[in-house]
């Protein structure tokens, strides 16, 4: 049974439902890499994923390090400016070619996870609103206001973006592993 709505928002699951979890069972996590059907499309979107949590270590660390003043606020706003908006446009674009792309192909190809997708689907819609929120957060640290409020901002931002990346991966490459889609 799959759980009501609210309880599979993204703030308020801790993971995939059972009912959901149908292929990442029969293909655990650890077993991905060796597997036949493990392509370049594949691999070259786990990368991008990775790419995302570096620059979440990233925005995370240079704001710790500006809060114990092992950096200058002068060499943090270039940074925070740079990093930030790479990692604020490479996700809403990794977005939009999952939603117009790859997620409409992959739904075809097991109908027994179709709902998943309506669950990623689901996370990029509540994404987009904690992206405006750590773009707004960014612009008021580069305008002079706290960092510690901010790097509050990019601690929920960076808990919500891991639980769907997890998610996703989990729901992704298992669709590719069984049905050896090529992307």
């Amino acid at each position: 049974m799959v759980k009501p709505a609210h309880l599979l928002a993204l703030d308020q699951r801790d993971g995939l439902p059972d009912s959901l979890r149908v292929l990442a069972d029969a293909y655990p996590r650890g077993t991905w890499e060796q597997h036949e059907n493990f392509n370049q499309m594949i691999q070259f979107w786990m990368q991008r994923h990775m790419m995302f949590r570096q620059l979440m270590d990233l925005l995370n660390q240079d704001a710790e390090k500006v809060m114990d003043r092992k950096i200058a606020f002068n060499d943090y706003a270039p940074r925070l400016s740079h990093y930030a908006g790479a990692l604020l446009n490479e996700l809403h674009g990794h977005h939009h070619i999952e939603d117009a792309h790859y997620f409409p192909q992959l739904i075809q190809l097991d109908g027994r996870i179709e709902k998943a997708f309506d669950l990623l689907e689901s996370d990029h819609l509540a994404m987009d609103g904690l992206l405006h929120g750590m773009a707004d957060g960014a612009n008021a640290v580069l305008q002079g206001g706290e960092v510690g409020t901010f790097r509050d901002t990019l601690t929920n931002f960076g808990t919500l973006l891991e639980r769907h990346l997890t998610d996703e991966e989990d729901i992704v490459v298992p669709v590719v592993l069984e049905t050896g889609f090529r992307g």
